[in-house]
């Protein structure tokens, strides 16, 4: 009897196991996007368990073992709208293949720029934008620096090429030039320790190519204390790492001007947990302006691999930039009319939007180098920087709520900067009356290659060639931090160092040039017996139209800790506090020379000519000695309150510093005292934003207040030192809505109301600084499966004063693209993108503040280039 219970015993366990068995059951499908194209890598989870899975390359997902009963099924995936459906088990496995709609603006997108821990935008208080290639590729920019344009808060003064370009946010100056309170980071370190070294800018080092998979920009909110000198914002190039295979293969050529580029890129898994990406870039041309021979040649190549472990990573990563970009320096513009209601328009021979100073009759400088050897330099080199990176990112679970993660890089840094700067334009009857002219024993000019004498009346322009060799800007970049989770906190210790060398040498010399776009000729000067007083057009061995300032040398470190300390409490389930400070102290040594001049046979023809006898050289005999400590504090206070799952709002106050570099190296301080330099400028900034996300589309809004306290900056350009501090008050809004499954509008729009709070500019606007700066970009699909596109993109600004006295106009500019991408294949595509439509004429800077009214003028100005047109094909693998 016992022997019977017991087998009916096991045989009502096995068919109990068996039915258990039989109820669980399986949830696939297929994940794709828009275009039909597989997705891998997209998270599929069941919501409230802890069950689900990631699709594979095939986009292919399966989870199994399921439970009979009613799930909600959500699959998430960076740049895409968050997917949720209902689903319900009962005994049978069943089949769920869906699409993912992209989304730049997604509130459940996760940011890693600017947070201790990543969290997706809903749940942060920073004003963030991400931008992912294709919507990148609707603003057609030119340059990495235009990219920036579309940035809400940010001001991006592209006229320079690529790079040398001006970039300031929330009405916080650019008053030195580059980008002095906006960090440029590559994977989450900064490019260079400093945003606004003086022919050294950061988006010169900077490239963006097919390695790149998104771009994060955080303006204000807790910028100050995650980053060094960096208190207005972040924006953070991210590459690609190969977790899903793919790639893709493009060429792009100038349709109206020279440039032949070649794109690449790839990345796979390896092995279980092993993968890796690779790309780069190589191009040639002439730009987008006419100079007369190749200005434009070199490339980039960069790669990762990546090794994931169960309770983590490490990431390795490397990347080689040698390319030579012509920089584009001031073009002259004839300006009539009043101050307030100023006329610009070309002089005869120049085109300001489409022609540039450079020139094949000016394709080398010759003078004595940084040690006082007799030296040659390519103009042709422009910016050419040099740069070879290597770096290891890792980041682990250590258990126990702790996690650590440590991003560290070392970069060789090295280069130049060379392009003609004009010092006036004037005709060549004012330019002979001029102090300069009349000093040197100028009667006449003629053209130096045998043309004959210049007319009275023809325009002229005596430039300062900036020939500036970057010896050595290496730096060692390392942030390492640890996060302690506890029920409701995280909190994060954090150490940063960054070492910048900062050696640079300027030699400079001065030259006549004809003011014409096409092929300027140099000019020489003769005294009253009809002898010439400069060779080949040049007229002094230095920066003789500066007053000979500016042969210098610069050899200085700068070594910067920073200990920061993170907490962000959950204070409910819909609200999030964090609190973050930060200490930077810095060390600065080194040395720098200025100038001296000696008599010296440059050309080794026995005669000394007289630029001869004024050469100028740097005394490194004679050098002034930097040793100098700097330290302060910024802190960051925010909350961020979710009324909704789709809505929420923030407010943060956070103050910041951002350090000097060789801006201060001119002014004549205590470079030995500490307690006497002025290396430091601070921003104070208050915040308060909103979110909101519909169903197919969102919008963010954030009013802003910003104080800065600065010193003074040596500017080149314009050889002074602009001090002042500034207070602005503004709005930024941007928002994407798709109003169909082919069309969608996304934007932005920032009003900023700025001023000059001290010195005798008080109460005035700062320069460059418009009201509004606004962006729209409408997009429609088209095609059976909507493989095709065309868009359009109005970026633009209202007017702005040139300079601080408020005294002349720079006049509101639209610029309009356009881009149209036309699926041949379902993974070839041929686009075609025209840049400034209408070859309209934006003015983004210029030197001169005024004019006489009632007669002709004329200025230099950087305007942004005009038209141009490109036509490309791109193979996705």
């Amino acid at each position: 009897m016992i022997t019977t219970k017991k087998c009916y015993s096991l045989l009502l366990m096995l068919v109990m196991s068996v039915s258990s068995v039989i109820a669980q059951s399986s949830i696939s499908g297929k994940v794709s996007d828009a275009s039909g194209m597989p997705l891998g890598g997209v998270n599929v989870i069941l919501e409230g368990t802890t069950q689900g899975a990631v699709s594979d390359f095939d986009g292919n997902y399966t989870i199994s073992n399921v439970e009979n009963g009613s799930y909600t099924l959500n699959a998430t995936y960076l740049g895409y709208s968050k997917f949720t459906q209902n689903v319900t088990i009962d005994g049978e496995s069943i089949t769920i293949n869906f699409t993912m709609s992209e989304d730049a603006e997604s509130l459940d997108q996760i940011i890693v720029t600017g947070v201790t821990n990543p969290k997706s935008r809903i749940e942060s208080s920073v004003s963030v934008t991400t931008m992912r290639p294709k919507i990148i590729q609707q603003s057609a920019p030119r340059t990495t620096a235009e990219i920036f344009r579309t940035i809400p808060g940010i001001r991006s003064e592209s006229s320079g090429g690529e790079g040398n370009s001006n970039i300031a946010v929330r009405g916080v100056p650019v008053s030195s030039g580059g980008s002095k309170y906006v960090q440029l980071q590559e994977d989450g370190l900064p490019v260079l320790l400093f945003g606004d070294i003086a022919f050294a800018t950061s988006d010169i080092f900077t490239r963006y190519d097919s390695n790149i998979g998104r771009i994060e920009a955080i303006r204000g909110g807790s910028a100050s204390t995650l980053s060094s000198n960096s208190p207005g914002a972040i924006i953070n190039l991210i590459s690609k790492t190969g977790k899903t295979e793919g790639g893709s293969i493009g060429t792009s050529f100038g349709l109206d001007y020279g440039n032949f580029r070649t794109d690449f890129d790839y990345g796979a898994p390896i092995a279980d947990g092993l993968y890796f990406h690779m790309g780069g870039f190589y191009r040639v041309g002439e730009g987008i302006r006419d100079a007369g021979y190749t200005a434009n040649n070199g490339g980039q190549f960069k790669f990762n691999i990546t090794k994931e472990f169960d309770k983590g990573y490490i990431r390795l990563y490397t990347k080689y930039l040698n390319d030579r970009a012509i920089a584009y320096l001031p073009n002259p513009i004839k300006v009539t009319g009043t101050n307030d209601d100023p006329n610009f328009s070309d002089i005869p021979n120049f085109d300001a939007n489409n022609q540039t100073l450079h020139t094949p009759y000016l394709s080398q400088n010759v003078g004595l180098g940084e040690s006082g050897e007799l030296r040659r330099s390519n103009v042709s080199d422009g910016m050419n920087p040099i740069s070879t990176s290597v770096g290891m990112e890792a980041s682990f679970d250590l258990g126990d709520g702790f996690k650590i993660k440590n991003n560290g890089r070392f970069s060789f840094n090295k280069g130049g900067f060379n392009s003609p700067f004009p010092a006036s334009v004037s005709t060549v009857s004012d330019f002979l009356a001029g102090d300069f002219a009349v000093d040197n024993g100028y009667d006449s000019l003629a053209y130096a290659n045998g043309d004959g004498a210049v007319n009275g009346s023809s325009l002229i322009a005596p430039v300062v060639l900036f020939d500036t060799q970057l010896n050595n800007f290496n730096n060692f970049m390392n942030d390492i931090r640890l996060t302690k989770s506890f029920d409701k906190l995280d909190l994060t210790l954090g150490y940063f160092k960054g070492i910048q060398n900062l050696s640079m040498s300027w030699l400079w010399n001065s030259y006549l040039l004809e003011a014409s776009g096409d092929d300027a000729r140099l000019i020489d000067a003769l005294d009253s017996n009809g002898d010439p007083l400069s060779v080949n057009g040049l007229v002094g061995y230095g920066a003789a139209f500066f007053g000979n300032c500016c042969q210098r040398s610069y050899d200085t470190r700068y070594n910067t800790s920073a200990p920061y300390l993170a907490l962000a409490f959950e204070a409910s389930e819909n609200l999030n506090l964090d609190a973050s400070i930060r200490f930077d102290k810095g060390q600065v040594d080194g040395s720098f020379a200025g100038p001296s001049t000696s008599v010296n046979d440059i050309n080794n023809d026995g005669v000394i000519s007289q630029p001869e006898q004024t050469v100028q050289s740097i005394d490194l005999s004679n050098p002034t000695t930097v040793n100098y400590d700097y330290d302060y504090v910024s802190f960051s206070l925010g909350a961020n309150y979710k009324l909704k799952d789709n809505e929420a709002v923030f407010a943060r106050y956070s103050r910041g510093g951002a350090a000097k570099a060789d801006r201060i190296l001119f002014a004549g301080l205590e470079y030995t005292n500490s307690d006497r330099i002025n290396a430091l400028d601070f921003i104070n900034q208050a915040e308060i934003g909103y979110k909101r996300g519909f169903e197919r589309g969102a919008v963010y809004a954030t009013l802003f207040f910003a104080k800065t306290i600065e010193e003074g900056g040596f500017e080149a350009t314009s050889n002074s030192i602009i001090e002042n501090d500034y207070k602005s008050l503004g709005i930024e809004i941007e928002g994407s809505y798709r109003f169909s499954d082919n069309f969608n509008v996304r934007g932005g729009l920032t009003f900023t109301d700025a001023e000059i709070d001290s010195g005798d500019n008080k109460g005035n606007t700062p320069r460059r600084q418009p009201d509004f700066i606004y962006n729209l970009i409408p997009t429609f699909d088209f095609g059976s499966k909507n493989q095709n596109s065309f868009g359009l993109s109005f970026i633009g600004q209202t007017k702005a004063y040139a300079q601080d006295s408020n005294e002349l106009v720079l006049p509101g500019f639209v610029i309009v693209n356009s881009f149209v991408n036309i699926g041949i294949t379902e993974k070839l595509n041929a686009s075609l993108s025209a840049n400034n439509v209408f070859d309209t004429l934006g003015i983004t800077e210029s030197e001169e503040g005024s004019i006489v009214e009632g007669q002709t003028n004329y200025l230099r100005v950087r305007p942004v280039p005009g038209r141009s047109i490109s036509l490309g094909l791109n193979y996705s693998f």
